[in-house]
């Protein structure tokens, strides 16, 4: 019907605690629920983490990276659709928003890729599948969220995240070489290959450097004890911001201006739709129905395993249709009960769940990095062109998952290994 998530959750809530518990109580856990989302300290680290991401999109970071991963990768056949999903990865340590990433990439590198007669449909397919990873590793927006919401810890989501994204970065270069083995021509042929010197490639790697810093602030400062997650996203932050107001000279004013007004506007929308998400939750405690559900569904005796499988094919689903933070935000106080219930890691729960989720960010018909590409995209570029490029990379998620669920240690391994926790 088209109305906002964040009001429809909000809605529901409210009516539906007005007849379990009055009209006072209703609105006092309404009201509880709008300030303790909306007021508590940890949850800055949001829009910090946000404000960096844009700030690195405006001030030139992503095509320095894929420039110099160029150089580096570009030699060998399908170099430059290896070196895009490098760059993409590398761009999630400082922007956490998989959509933001396919459509920067969209416009640097699918270009440059064109013009080394790569098919079109394979260079926009690699950026829109791309920008996912950005999604699992540090700093996801997506595992600030699922804390937000279920109240794990912050700081080990993120960390969790590093091998998952790293596994899909690995999985989404294996399919580029295949793909260019099975048909050269799809990925430039010899055309496509970059020959640089090694000094060229040394010369380029003072273009890593803002990436390197920011990762390692974020990195190693949450898994060596030394940062929160909150000052971890303020001191990286603050580093995107002095490197982008340096490199940015006369137009630093303007981008950093409007840097801030799409931080403003992004943050305010996610916050919303968590604390009508809060409101939500609050109305299915009241209910009991979580309760429910959980018992119900650990009567019907699945193992873990199986139940997670289960899971899986429900938001495989759910993400070809709805936005992932809002398919996050309706489900996961339905589902997380269960989920600790039955005695699943909740944080092995939550990156292979997020995984599922993003897999519906390049499947039809709502898949949101699809569209974000295509806002940007050449004009001979149809939508069908991107969900056909992106087919590859869609099985190769799918695979993903497959070794996520039979590895749990993939997902726990490092967060188990985290100081200061």
């Amino acid at each position: 019907m088209g109305v906002h998530i964040a009001v429809a959750l909000s809605i529901v809530g409210l009516v539906g605690s007005f007849f379990l518990v009055g009209p006072t109580a209703a609105i006092s856990s309404t009201v509880t629920c709008f300030y303790n989302m909306s007021s508590t300290y940890t949850f800055v680290v949001l829009p910090l983490f946000v404000f960096m991401g844009f700030l690195a999109s405006r001030g030139g970071v992503s095509k320095n990276l894929y420039d110099a991963l160029s150089i580096w990768v570009g030699r060998a056949r399908a170099g430059m659709g290896i070196a895009t999903v490098f760059a993409c990865t590398a761009f999630g340590t400082v922007c956490g928003a998989a959509t933001a990433t396919s459509a920067v990439f969209a416009k640097v590198a699918a270009p440059e890729m064109r013009r080394h007669n790569y098919e079109k449909k394979l260079a926009y397919g690699i950026c829109t599948a791309s920008g996912i990873i950005g999604m699992l590793i540090p700093p996801s927006l997506l595992m600030v969220i699922y804390g937000m919401l279920t109240e794990e810890s912050i700081g080990k989501l993120l960390i969790g995240g590093v091998a998952p994204g790293l596994l899909l970065t690995i999985l989404f270069s294996g399919a580029i070489v295949i793909i260019g083995l099975r048909n050269p021509a799809s990925v430039g042929g010899d055309k496509a290959v970059i020959r640089a010197t090694w000094l060229e490639r040394f010369a380029s790697i003072k273009l890593f450097w803002p990436i390197i810093v920011v990762a390692a602030i974020i990195f190693g400062g949450i898994f060596g004890g030394i940062f929160s997650p909150t000052e971890a996203s303020a001191v990286a932050a603050l580093v995107m911001l002095i490197v982008v107001t340096v490199t940015l000279g006369k137009n630093r004013w303007r981008e950093l201006r409007l840097g801030i007004f799409e931080t403003i506007s992004t943050s305010a929308m996610i916050f919303l739709i968590l604390i009508g998400a809060a409101v939500f939750a609050r109305f299915l405690i009241f209910s009991g129905v979580a309760n429910r559900v959980a018992g119900a569904v650990t009567g019907m005796g699945l193992s873990p395993i199986g139940l997670l499988i289960v899971l899986v094919g429900v938001y495989l689903i759910l993400g070809c249709f709805v936005d992932v933070i809002a398919s996050i935000s309706i489900t996961t106080p339905l589902f997380y009960p269960t989920v600790l219930a039955a005695g699943i890691d909740p944080i092995w729960y939550a990156m292979v769940v997020i995984l599922a989720l993003l897999v519906g960010a390049v499947t039809p018909p709502v898949g949101l990095c699809v569209y974000a590409v295509k806002g940007v995209a050449e004009s001979d570029v149809s939508l069908e062109d991107l969900f056909r490029g992106s087919l590859p990379f869609f099985f190769a998620m799918l695979i993903a998952l497959v070794i996520l669920i039979a590895f749990p240690a993939i997902s726990t391994t490092l967060p188990g290994l985290m100081k200061g926790v």
